[in-house]
């Protein structure tokens, strides 16, 4: 008797199909360019200074799509949103503030954009800097 695990990894062995696999690549391109379009590198800054950047975000579906809220991985982000409920085919805009005090190197945060969309509920949205400290 096989356990369920190893009838898991015995399946994941069987190739993929030539369709299956296209499939596959063309999901991953849209996510990378969905990836992009939700990521804002601001690049070199100095650290005590309000980064700022505005992302926009459209309604690509055919019902209207209301955003509930949007959430900060942390206290130092900020973010307006523009108009909650967007009809097919519009846009609002997404203003995020980044305070770089106390914080030096590499940094990532994010900005979670709450919708009632079933198929895509949450919009992650990416900043990044390096932030130079100031001695």
């Amino acid at each position: 008797q096989t356990s369920c695990f190893a009838q898991l990894q015995a399946s994941a062995q069987i190739p993929a199909s030539p369709q299956s696999q296209k499939k596959s690549a063309e999901q991953s391109k849209a996510k990378e360019q969905a990836d992009e379009k939700y990521t804002w590198d601001f690049g070199r800054s100095n650290e005590g200074d309000v980064l700022k950047h505005t992302f926009t975000l459209k309604n690509e579906s055919k019902k209207t799509l209301n955003i509930k809220n949007v959430t900060t991985s942390c206290g130092c982000t900020t973010s307006e949103v523009k108009k909650t409920s967007l009809e097919p085919g519009e846009s609002t805009d997404i203003e995020v503030k980044f305070n770089t005090k106390g914080y030096s190197g590499l940094t990532q945060k994010y900005i979670y954009v709450n919708t009632d969309d079933v198929d895509n509920p949450v919009i992650r949205l990416i900043i990044k800097a390096d932030v130079v400290k100031q001695k």
